[in-house]
C-alpha cells in the first residue's frame, strides 16, 4: 500500500497554480470537464477542475469548483457520452461538486488522500472483511502516454463519512509523465491528520482498517507505516512538536504533507528566492506553513542517499 496522491482543495486554482510553481512544482494548467447545460448546446465547464504535481511514484493535486467561467489557460474537456448518460455524469458531478464546495465551508487547504493498492479488487474484498464502507471497484480507462492502449485503472471511495475528507483508493498508471520540478521533489512520503486528543485512539483504530496494517507511535502520535511512506495522526496539542506554528482550523483535517527532495539546502533556496516565509521542524526538515501556502503545510524532506537519482 503506498500513497498515492493527495488533494489540495482551494477556492481559485489560477492563484493555487502560481502558488505550486513558486513552491518549484512543474504542473500544467488546470481541466475542467465540459457538458452542455441543454441539448443542442456548446458544452461549458461544469462541477471541478483540476491540476497534478506529478512526482514519481504519486502526485500533489490542486483542485477547486468552477467559477462562472474557468481560469485562463484552462482546459475544457468535453464529456461525451448517450443522453441517459450524461444524466447519471452530471448528477455525478454535481455531487462531486457538492462535497468540494462543503470541505471548503470548513477550510481551504488538505480534503482528499488516496492511498495505492496492488489490486483493487483484493483491497475491497479486505474492507468488505474489516467492515469499512466503500461504493465497490470502478475502471477508469486512462490514454496510454505514448499513445497505446487505453490503461484500465481500478478505483474505489471508501468510508463516505470519514470527517476529514475524501478518502479513495486507486492503482497505480506507471505510464504518467514525471517531469523534473525545480525545486527537486521526488515522492510524497507522509500525509498528516491532526485530530482532538481525545479521539487519537478512535482515528488510529479507524486507519488501521482503512490500511490493514496496525499502528505504531506513542504519546500523542500514531503513524501507519506503508511502502515507502506513512500516515502520520497527531493529536491537536502535538501538531505544534511536529510542525511548530501550526494548526488546523477544523478538527479532524489534514494539516500536510511531506515531499522528499534530491537537496534539502538547494529545496530551501527556491523558497527563500520565491519569497516564503520558511520554518524548520525539530527533525531538521524545512516547511512552508499553511498561512502561506492556502491551508495547507507543505514539508520537504531529504531524500535517503539511495533515492536522489
Amino acid at each position: 500500500m503506498y500513497l498515492h496522491h493527495v488533494g489540495h482543495v482551494v477556492r481559485d486554482i489560477g492563484e493555487a497554480l502560481v502558488l505550486y510553481r513558486r513552491l518549484g512544482f512543474v504542473l500544467p494548467p488546470p481541466a475542467f470537464p465540459a457538458l452542455p447545460p441543454a441539448p443542442g448546446e456548446a458544452p461549458r465547464a461544469a462541477g471541478a477542475g483540476n491540476t497534478h504535481a506529478t512526482l514519481r511514484r504519486n502526485f500533489v493535486e490542486l483542485v477547486a469548483v468552477v467559477g462562472a467561467e474557468p481560469p485562463d489557460g484552462a482546459t475544457l474537456v468535453p464529456v461525451e457520452a448517450p443522453p441517459a448518460a450524461l444524466e447519471r455524469l452530471a448528477a455525478g458531478i454535481a455531487a462531486t461538486t457538492a462535497r468540494l464546495s462543503a470541505a471548503l465551508a470548513r477550510f481551504e487547504g488538505l480534503h482528499i488522500l488516496v492511498l495505492q493498492p496492488p489490486d483493487a479488487d483484493a483491497a475491497a474484498m479486505r474492507l468488505t472483511t474489516a467492515g469499512v464502507p466503500h461504493d465497490g471497484v470502478q475502471r477508469l480507462q486512462r490514454p496510454h502516454a505514448a499513445g497505446g492502449e487505453p490503461t484500465a485503472i481500478g478505483y474505489l471511495e471508501l468510508d463516505p463519512g470519514a470527517p476529514e475528507g475524501r478518502l479513495a483508493l486507486a492503482e497505480d498508471l506507471a505510464d504518467e509523465d514525471r517531469p523534473e520540478h525545480p525545486n527537486g521533489a521526488l515522492d510524497i512520503v507522509e500525509s498528516i491528520l491532526c485530530v482532538p486528543d481525545a479521539e487519537l485512539e478512535g482515528h488510529a483504530r479507524r486507519y488501521e482498517r482503512y490500511v490493514g496494517r496496525p499502528a505504531g507511535g506513542r504519546g500523542r502520535v500514531r503513524t501507519l507505516e506503508l511502502d515507502g511512506g506513512r500516515i502520520t495522526i497527531v493529536g491537536e496539542h502535538a501538531l505544534g512538536v511536529l510542525l511548530p506554528g501550526e494548526r488546523v482550523p477544523e478538527l479532524p483535517g489534514f494539516a500536510g504533507y511531506v515531499v522528499t527532495v534530491r537537496d534539502l539546502d538547494a529545496t530551501r533556496g527556491v523558497l527563500d528566492d520565491a519569497g516564503f516565509p520558511v520554518r524548520e521542524t525539530p527533525a531538521g526538515e524545512v516547511f512552508v506553513p499553511a498561512e502561506a501556502a492556502l491551508g495547507a503545510a507543505v514539508v520537504f524532506r531529504s531524500a535517503p542517499d539511495g533515492v536522489r537519482g
